[in-house]
């Protein structure tokens, strides 16, 4: 398997086509409890275009901690956080935003309420749709979530979209396999870098990932584990997670 240091990902970039090759990362934040320094460099590091958070803060003055965290990340916030029960959205100023949404998901008494924060944006022509995600602990809840969201990715209307996020489930789980068997599992079609995400201490387990519709064309995608500017202190400091970073190449439309 390739891995960051013998085959860097492509960097961000509109073509002269109007396609653009967009850097997407992933990653559970945990309400931001850990080194929030660390965590911001990590971000920085990997020089995404759009940031698909789960568990961003969701309580006392939780704008303000996302706020930071995007200022820090040298990004803005895009959608998302308390309003879609943790999900959250952030992008550079390359994306051109369309419209915004953020989802609550139907509450099952006893368990965390869950949600999508959503969005429309473009890069240059290249149009697509957002979704970041954390799907529930419990495995029925967590199959009719992972088919709420390709349903919300069907009725955004858009000729592509990207999710993402913590899906509490390996790959061979069948929530999984449900959002794959529509949705390119962006690290089986092109592994880059590393697997597993979960914990940043032992990584034995896959339960974080990004996904695209068909049509975009995924370049690499894995665990950015020795991308220049990402130390293995600064990984296991931010956060109980590990980011998986993603670059696609979105057509124009």
């Amino acid at each position: 398997m390739a891995t960051s240091e013998t085959q860097p990902l492509p960097n961000s970039r509109t073509e002269p086509d109007g396609s653009a090759i967009v850097r997407v990362l992933s990653y559970n934040v945990r309400s931001m409890r850990d080194d929030e320094d660390a965590l911001a460099r990590v971000i920085r590091a990997c020089r995404p275009d759009l940031v698909f958070v789960q568990e961003a803060p969701r309580f006392f003055r939780w704008r303000k901690h996302a706020a930071r965290l995007a200022a820090k990340s040298e990004l803005v916030v895009l959608s998302g956080g308390a309003t879609a029960a943790g999900p959250l959205l952030m992008c550079s100023l390359r994306a051109t935003v369309e419209r915004t949404e953020d989802v609550l998901l139907p509450l099952t008494p006893g368990l965390h309420r869950r949600g999508f924060a959503t969005a429309v944006v473009r890069f240059g022509r290249a149009r697509t749709g957002l979704l970041s995600c954390h799907l529930s602990l419990r495995s029925d809840e967590r199959y009719a979530q992972a088919g709420m969201l390709l349903d919300r990715l069907a009725a955004m209307d858009v000729p592509h979209a990207i999710a993402a996020g913590d899906i509490n489930e390996r790959p061979g789980g069948r929530s999984f396999r449900r959002l794959a068997g529509q949705l390119q599992d962006c690290w089986a079609v092109s592994p880059w870098g590393g697997e597993h995400t979960f914990s940043p201490a032992d990584p034995r387990r896959r339960i974080d990932a990004v996904f695209a519709t068909p049509g975009i064309e995924v370049l690499g995608c894995g665990v950015p584990s020795g991308l220049p500017g990402v130390s293995a202190h600064d990984l296991r400091a931010a956060t109980d997670h590990l980011p998986v970073l993603a670059a696609l190449h979105v057509p124009a439309v």
